[in-house]
């Protein structure tokens, strides 16, 4: 596979309301992204991933976009976001932003006239159907509760919205939609940044006739497979590559939810002219007991089984996107890991391990380098997400779920979890502003926070900074083949790296239990280093061919 900057790089994705405020109006913001440009230099990274900032009224945290070409003012002014760009480019540190383009907000301008009547120039802009004997169009719900669909009195229509009622889904199939896309995406590049991960991109292209869907946990129907992989997305991000992405240096990664291996090879095959990488969820979903809501954690094999398989069979013909978490998911060390006092740190290490050293390029999400732990909820008043809102007052209304267990689902799986202030010091507001922040603090920040794990090297925070240290020195961990060990195994992730001649080992326990390894003879003897460690008391395993592996305890052994 050709070499390239992006497979290389580590990329930090940061959340701008929960990152840093520099104004004390309790809200992150460009100004604070720019202040703590050195502390993501120290961490190592190449590229930060910077979620919405475009101009929104907020009813999604900015995934409901009302100008493409404005700044949110909560967030600062197009001059703070050049500053910051030229800054963080003056650091070596690239920036993608995130592209929302399968929907509008409806107070972007576009909507605004569409709604209007149905002359409007702007009306096939959206789509829009008549009811059906005073009924929505189909039956499909939106990811958010609900009708996927808003009856509107002033042409006695209905628009579809898979996502909120203010999130309006575009007319991908009208070509004068794309090309206000395209030529918005081309403004941005020809500024300087540096690529786009692109918000569920496949959900852009929907099937002809927009058929009812399947009615299964709930009471709406699944707009999956009519709204999902449509059957011109193809098209549509081959005309995208063509028309844009081919003309600059970029990186590009599709949030592309329900994305199967076969699938993933079209969107990012090396020579399909479509996007760099995808964004596969199936490790961090369907294992929920009534929709995504559960509050039980993954199951190894189930865990291990996908991420090897998207590993092997994608080995010379896509590259992977690494992550635990994200923006929209709970706190990794939380989910897959223990954050209980006695493991947190062991915990997060392990699973920083376990994914770097993996085949494709890794993405951190702000505060995972700390081993940031899901938020202590107790009352509904406490959530800020709309899904999680929603979701409250849908499941329990209905009667599918009582109070006290749709809480712990939420506790589990919110969103907010990942959305709560950045924990920069013991003081104040975790460091996070002068001003009491959008959202409440995770209590724990006086012992979980930036400035005390920087001076600690035994630290979550040193541990990320070493793997992407390691990762500049050593091309078995960007480029070598990638071979799965121990598969049946219910406690232990292990896989083998090899290039050239270049070999790693990798042991991680994903328990609290003693787990017992047998090492593969290759690494055993003298041939073979401690290359990485999360405990700090030993050099890892005896190279004599077997031991135990101590709880989360996490290795690599190196050859050449």
């Amino acid at each position: 596979m050709e070499r390239k900057w992006w497979k290389e790089a580590v990329v930090y994705q940061i959340y701008p309301r929960s990152f840093k405020d520099s104004n004390g109006d309790g809200i992150g913001d460009l100004n604070g992204i720019r202040e703590k440009l050195d502390y993501l230099k120290e961490l190592g990274i190449g590229v930060i991933w910077l979620s919405t900032v475009y101009q929104s009224p907020g009813d999604d945290n900015g995934y409901d976009i009302s100008d493409y070409r404005e700044i949110m003012k909560e967030f600062g002014t197009m001059q703070n976001f050049d500053e910051m760009l030229q800054e963080a480019h003056e650091k070596g540190i690239r920036i993608i932003m995130d592209l929302v383009v399968n929907h509008t907000s409806d107070e972007h301008k576009w909507f605004v006239e569409s709604r209007k009547s149905k002359e409007n120039p702007y009306r096939n802009y959206y789509i829009w159907k008549e009811g059906k004997e005073g009924l929505p169009p189909n039956n499909w719900g939106s990811c958010f509760g609900g009708s996927a669909w808003k009856y509107d009195e002033e042409t006695n229509m209905y628009y579809l919205h898979l996502f909120s009622a203010k999130q309006p889904d575009l007319n991908w199939d009208n070509e004068t939609v794309r090309n206000e896309v395209f030529d918005m995406m081309d403004w941005w590049c020809k500024k300087g940044i540096d690529g786009f991960r692109m918000d569920v991109i496949s959900m852009i292209s929907k099937v002809p006739g927009l058929p009812d869907g399947q009615v299964k946990d709930g009471l709406y129907g699944d707009f999956s497979p009519y709204s999902i992989h449509g059957p011109r997305v193809h098209e549509y991000l081959k005309e995208m590559n063509r028309c844009v992405l081919s003309r600059y240096d970029l990186m590009t990664v599709g949030e592309t939810a329900g994305v199967t291996v076969e699938a993933a090879k079209k969107y990012a095959g090396e020579t399909e002219g479509e996007l760099d990488m995808v964004f596969q969820f199936e490790h961090v979903e369907g294992d929920g007991e009534i929709g995504k809501w559960t509050d039980q954690k993954p199951d190894l094999l189930r865990l291990k089984g996908i991420l090897n398989r998207w590993q092997t069979e994608l080995e010379d013909c896509v590259w992977n996107s690494l992550f635990w978490g994200n923006h929209d998911q709970p706190r990794s060390v939380s989910r897959f890991g223990d954050d209980s006092p006695a493991y947190r740190v062991l915990s997060a290490k392990m699973l920083a391990i376990c994914l770097h050293m993996m085949k494709g390029t890794p993405y951190i999400y702000q505060g995972e380098e700390l081993g940031m732990t899901n938020f202590p909820f107790e009352e509904m008043s406490q959530f800020r997400d709309i899904e999680s809102i929603n979701a409250y007052e849908e499941l329990v209304g209905a009667g599918l779920v009582n109070p006290e267990k749709m809480m712990s689902y939420l506790r589990f799986k919110s969103r907010d979890n990942a959305r709560t202030p950045m924990q920069w010091d013991a003081g104040r507001y975790a460091g996070f502003g002068t001003g009491a922040p959008w959202i409440a603090v995770n209590p724990n920040y006086k012992e979980i926070n930036a400035q005390a794990e920087m001076s600690d090297e035994t630290s979550v925070f040193h541990c990320y900074k070493r793997l992407i240290q390691l990762r500049k020195e050593h091309d078995v961990i960007v480029y070598g083949s990638y071979e799965p060990l121990m598969e049946e195994d219910t406690k232990v992730f292990a896989y083998i790296r090899r290039w050239k001649e270049e070999k790693l080992l990798v042991l991680c326990n994903f328990t609290g239990e003693e787990a017992e390894i047998a090492l593969p003879e290759e690494f055993c003897g003298n041939g073979a280093k401690c290359l990485l460690h999360n405990y700090q008391c030993a050099e890892g395993p005896e190279l004599s061919g077997g031991r135990k592996l101590l709880p989360y305890e996490a290795v690599v052994l190196y050859r050449e």
